[in-house]
């Protein structure tokens, strides 16, 4: 299975929580649908990007981080890239780059879909952002990346500001997932 496949079954498996979410999700398979290269970074004006909200073990705290170049408080995430072979082993592996914390345990569906602009490299492009949430490992210890500025644990009632757009409505679906999980 190609990447690109495993994009279009993650988004055609998804139960969208609200009609607005399913609205959303038929957007994402209207854009990955038609073109297999939609799911990299050089797509020319979107691509689908793929990002984590990580929870403690005790599923009380989220983990953000301060993006350097955005300088505002979000999820870990990024570009899938060609080593990837699902959309959840990329949202992991940038969880793992960019927190430092290995093991991991990633939610089997995604939390949350999101579609945002963004000016990466190549210039302006729309993020088809498909997100998951993971449990940290008890003790897990984070360490900051080259990509971010800060990285720091946050209570739902104690979220850093500036916070990136959408961020916090992963919170609530991201810790209720790591209590039932």
């Amino acid at each position: 299975m190609t990447l690109h496949e495993d994009a279009l079954a993650v988004l055609s498996g998804w139960a969208a929580p609200s009609a607005e979410a399913e609205a959303t999700r038929q957007r994402f398979l209207d854009f990955v649908r038609p073109e297999p290269t939609t799911v990299w970074r050089e797509h020319t004006g979107a691509h689908v990007t793929a990002s984590t909200l990580v929870v403690d073990a005790a599923a009380e705290r989220v983990l953000l981080c301060l993006h350097g170049r955005v300088n505002r408080w979000m999820q870990l995430g990024g570009h899938c890239e060609p080593g990837d072979a699902t959309i959840a082993g990329a949202a992991l592996r940038e969880a793992a780059e960019e927190s430092g914390i290995l093991g991991l345990r990633i939610s089997e569906a995604p939390i949350d879909l999101d579609v945002h602009h963004v000016h990466c490299s190549g210039g302006s492009s729309l993020h088809y952002d498909i997100r998951y949430a993971a449990i940290a490992p008890p003790g897990a210890v984070e360490m900051v990346s080259a990509e971010s500025s800060a990285l720091g644990w946050f209570t739902a009632d104690e979220l850093p500001d500036p916070l990136a757009d959408a961020t916090d409505v992963l919170v609530a679906p991201a810790l209720a997932w790591a209590k039932r999980a």
